[in-house]
Formats: C-alpha cells, structure tokens, sequence
C-alpha cells in the first residue's frame, strides 16, 4: 500500500511538472493569438469560404492579382518553418526558399514589431492554428512583371532595416504603444498612407512627416482616408472616445464603417483590449493636420430649411428626397449609431469622391459586432439611378450642409459603375 501511495503521489508530481511547463507555452500560444488579431492577419491569409489562415484570397495589384499564402501549420504552408524562417518571412519579406514576398505582405510595417512578439505569433501559428493541407496559389501577373528577382531590388531600396520599435524619449506611454500597433502590427499605413509610383508607401511613420496616413489612392473602388487632424477629411473633428467607440463597433454618434474598414473591425479591432484601442485613438489623435490652415465644420441650416420647407430646387436635391432622406435626414445628421450623419462627415468631403460614389452604386452592410450586434444594409442604387442622377446627388451631399467638397461629373460615375 505505502508502495503504491509514494507511487501515485509520483506520478501527480509528474503531471503537476508537465502542467507547469505548458502554462508558459499556452500564455505564449495566447498572447500571440491577440497579437494576431491585432495584426489582422486572418483577413488576408483567408479566402472567402475558405478555412482560416489557408490562403487563396485574390488581391488585386496595379501589375495583377496575387494570391495570400497558406500560413497554417502544414507542410503546404508554413509547417516546415524555424522561427528564423517566421521571422525573415514576416520582418524581412523573404520567403524560405529565399525568394522576396510581394510588398503586399506589409514587411515594412512589420520590420518594427518586437522579437518577444514575434515569439508568441510563432508559437499561436505553429501551436494554436488548425493545419489546412491546401497548396499555394500561383500569381495571375503577366510575364516579365512576374518575375521575382526585382521584387528583391525593391526590398533593398523601400524596406527598412528591422528593429525592434523604441518609443520616442519623453512620448507618453499611452501615444508609444499606439504608435508601435499603429506603424507595426496594425500596418495601418499600409492602406492609409500615399503610395509612390514604385508603390512604397511614401512614409512609414510619424517621424516620416504630414503624409504619413494622409489617405490613399483608390483601391478597389474605396478610398482609405485620412487619419490625421484635418476636420475637413481627417480626424479633426472625432474625440478619443468617439475613435475608440469606432474601432470596437464599427460605428460611432456620427459614422459608421464600410469597405475594407468593415473587415478590420470585424476580425481585428473588435477583439483588441480597451487600453490598445486607447492607445490607438490617442496617437491618431496626436497626429497634426496636413493642411495647417484646416478649420472646423460650420453648419449651414440653409439646405435643411430649405427641404422643410419643401423648395428641392438644388440640383440634386429631389433625388436626395426621394432616395436618402429617409436614413440620412433632411438635416443631414443621420441617426445616431444606425445611420451616419451626412453633415460635416469627412469622408464625403475628400478631395477623391470615389467611396461616396461607389456606396450610392454598390450600397453597403454596416456588420455586426459583439458589443454592437445590430446590422443594417444600405441598397445599392446603380439599378435606379443614371450616372447623372448619380453625380447630382454626390454633389448635392458633398456641398450642403457647410460639406465643401469638389463636383464629380457623370463621366466619374461611369467609370466606376463600368
């Protein structure tokens, strides 16, 4: 009987040994499942219907369409990878065979992330990712352009050196940490930053000047717009709160998401603890305005008494009545969190009207989170409207109100809808 108690007791202890050793690893399998999220990394690496993180999602680029690799543990995807291997792939855009990744990848953004952070992604995607046996996509990119020995020229004169981030001396901790989620693992430049005609992103962080998060170019049909402190098409007019209440739930008093930004809260923000999406909000907001002379929205009732009083004789506005309003209002302010307001919305008052003219064409579905699971869908009008009634009421929404945005021709519809 002593026999056996000393041997059970022996064998508790065992287990007890083992258990104290996998804690480390699944706080490290964890972390890096966060950090994933952060980096939303599932947005890409999935197709849709696809299995998570097994690649196959179709991206389309100024030289054709490349594919996102399978990043799942098995041998079709990175189940043969070292953490060297992770690390070169992910930091320094360098594949295992040697070969350099499309800048797709956000390599640079991703040179500044942390090793220790480097080391949790590892063991999320070696440990906690469900392996996928599915190979890799070839580039629909037309020879010589997809050869891939000037993909390695190009890593060597855009990519920066990788190191881990050091905050700025004296830089609040709250403004450091965002700006390391900001300018690495949320590669937030990647989409929101003007690219050059070699298509490096003309800056990689704050340090880099005013163009950093400037907006971008069309994409897809969207533009990605300006983060910075511009109240006419920047975050001007947006407080911390009202960032961070965006970034959980897609939707704020005034705004609401769409386009690719719907996918970024749905797989990534909504997961992000309230410190990190301060910390966000607060180094967005320490970002100045490009446009030193920016001066807040002033709203001008003349449009909305105008409509109350039922003169539509501004063109556009008796397409507005009879398509908008009943969302948008005749005021323009929307419905707090269901429908965005109009008036002062700085997305409708950039310079590149394309986002505005592509959801009155395509519509678009505010999503569902978990702290704000309500969804409703905006119809798209291609169907109903001309592209002439198209750009009228565009032109109506981005002149009324004290909104000071440019004409769009039908010719601009056009061209979209085709």
């Amino acid at each position: 009987m002593k026999a056996l108690v000393i041997a059970t007791l022996a064998l508790l202890g065992s287990f007890s040994a083992v258990a104290a050793q996998n804690e480390p690893q699944s706080a490290l399998i964890k972390q890096g499942e966060y950090l994933a999220r952060a980096g939303d990394c599932v947005a890409c690496h999935t197709a849709k219907g696809g299995k998570p993180f097994a690649g196959g999602l179709p991206m389309e680029t100024p030289i054709g369409v490349i594919y996102s690799t399978n990043i799942t543990p098995d041998k079709s995807g990175i189940g043969t990878y070292s953490f060297d291997d992770f690390d070169k792939a992910v930091r320094h855009g360098i594949a295992q065979n040697g070969s350099t990744l499309y800048p797709a990848m956000p390599y640079p953004s991703y040179a500044r992330v942390n090793q220790a952070d480097m080391q949790a992604l590892y063991a999320y995607f070696m440990k906690g990712v469900e392996p996928v046996a599915q190979e890799n996509k070839a580039v629909d990119i037309p020879w010589p352009l997809s050869m891939r020995w000037p993909l390695a020229m190009w890593r060597e004169l855009f990519a920066p050196a990788v190191e881990d981030f050091t905050p700025v001396a004296g830089q609040d901790p709250v403004v450091s940490r965002g700006a390391y989620l900001v300018e690495g693992l949320g590669h937030c430049g990647a989409c929101h930053t003007p690219r050059a005609l070699t298509m490096q992103e003309k800056a990689l962080s704050a340090a880099d000047g005013s163009v950093f998060l400037s907006g971008s170019a069309p994409l897809e049909g969207w533009i990605a717009k300006n983060l910075r402190g511009d109240h006419k098409d920047g975050l001007g007019s947006w407080d911390e709160e009202q960032l961070v209440q965006f970034l959980k739930t897609g939707r704020s008093d005034r705004s609401a998401v769409f386009g690719g930004m719907s996918d970024v809260i749905v797989h990534s923000m909504q997961y992000m603890s309230e410190s990190d999406l301060t910390a966000i909000a607060r180094y967005l907001k320490s970002l100045p305005a490009v446009d030193p002379a920016d001066t807040p929205h002033r709203y001008d009732p003349s449009v909305a008494d105008a409509l109350w009083n039922g003169d539509d004789s501004k063109r556009g506005a008796a397409v507005y009545i009879d398509n908008c309003a009943a969302c948008h209002r005749t005021d323009g302010h929307g419905y707090t969190r269901v429908f965005p307001a109009l008036a002062g919305n700085p997305v409708l008052q950039s310079n590149d009207p394309t986002s505005l003219i592509h959801i009155v064409l395509k519509g678009g579905t505010l999503p569902a989170t978990h702290t704000a699971p309500s969804t409703f869908t905006m119809p798209a009008f291609d169907w109903r409207l001309s592209d002439q009634e198209v750009a009228d009421v565009v032109n109506f929404i981005r002149t009324s109100w004290g909104n000071k945005g440019e004409d769009v021709k039908p010719e601009d519809v056009k061209k979209l809808r085709e």
